[in-house]
């Protein structure tokens, strides 16, 4: 049976190496497009939108509908890119855990 210092010692070390792996997924820039890479947007690892570059062919004042179909087409794929990094990183740690 392990005694407790080491339980507290490897307690630390899970703590510190998930600490470690959120910082790493926070400084990171993800990137989402639409269709044709008509919209292209990045965001940081803690979700904040920090670019959204649109195709001047794409803004037609006719048609705002298309643009914005197209923005929320490239922000949930760069959601999509932060969730599997973070369950990448992140799921190591909770791997086999009871809970």
């Amino acid at each position: 049976m392990m005694n407790m210092q080491k339980m507290m010692k490897q307690a630390q070390d899970l703590q510190k190496n998930m600490k470690v792996a959120q910082a790493e997924i926070e400084s990171t820039t993800f990137y989402g497009t639409s269709a044709q890479d008509l919209v292209k947007v990045a965001f940081t690892g803690d979700r904040k939108l920090t670019t959204i570059d649109i195709a001047t062919d794409l803004i037609d004042p006719e048609d705002k509908e298309t643009l914005s179909d197209m923005i929320a087409q490239a922000v949930n794929a760069a959601l999509v890119e932060i969730d599997k990094t973070t369950e990448q990183k992140m799921g190591k740690f909770t791997k086999g855990l009871p809970f």
